[in-house]
């Protein structure tokens, strides 16, 4: 029983200790890139991403090396992801509605919450095509003679391709975001 309230215990400590220093890197993420004239939804999809990413990339990486296939990686991958923008986004957006529905009036204007980004939308529809075509992309790396049949792994040259395919759509991804924050580009 002891080792079960620990194990709860060392958990929501956890918990809180990455809220506050995620908290904490979001702030320090926000100031740089108010020093260096970058629009928050850029720098949430550039500083703060790969703050949060490149541990799990790290993981990832060890769960790939330990393991016969990408399942573990793959999954880490996802579940760390769908965490981040799930978790990173619905609890604190839950957390501000039900705050200012109990300070202020029922028809005051404060009292609503509003997530005032033109550019989330177009964020959202672009990181869905580009995971589409990276599952598209295991998903003929799995089952295809020429990849060797591995998410992972397999012919060295379709791995390189592969691996540059991911990366170009990284960049394309961050590229056509910014530039559709700084409205250089707008489909209305």
């Amino acid at each position: 029983y002891q080792r079960r309230v620990r194990g709860w215990l060392c958990f929501c400590v956890s918990l809180g200790c990455i809220g506050v220093v995620t908290a904490l890197i979001g702030d320090l993420a926000t100031v740089l890139g108010l020093l260096i004239g970058l629009k928050d939804s850029v720098t949430a999809i550039t500083l703060v991403a790969l703050g949060t990413s490149l541990p799990d990339t790290f993981a990832s990486k060890v769960a790939a090396i330990n393991e016969d296939s990408a399942d573990a990686a793959i999954g880490n991958v996802t579940g760390s992801n769908s965490v981040n923008v799930f978790l990173g986004l619905g609890i604190p957006w839950l957390i501000a509605t039900i705050y200012k529905a109990f300070t202020y009036k029922s028809g005051d204007k404060r009292s609503r919450f509003v997530v005032d980004d033109k550019s989330l939308p177009f964020a959202i529809a672009l990181y869905s095509i580009t995971a589409i075509l990276t599952l598209l992309l295991l998903t003929w790396r799995r089952y295809s003679v020429k990849a060797g049949k591995a998410e992972l792994g397999g012919d060295k040259t379709v791995a390189r391709i592969s691996s540059l395919f991911c990366l170009g759509m990284w960049f394309t991804y961050v590229i056509c975001a910014s530039l559709y924050a700084y409205e250089i580009i707008s489909f209305d």
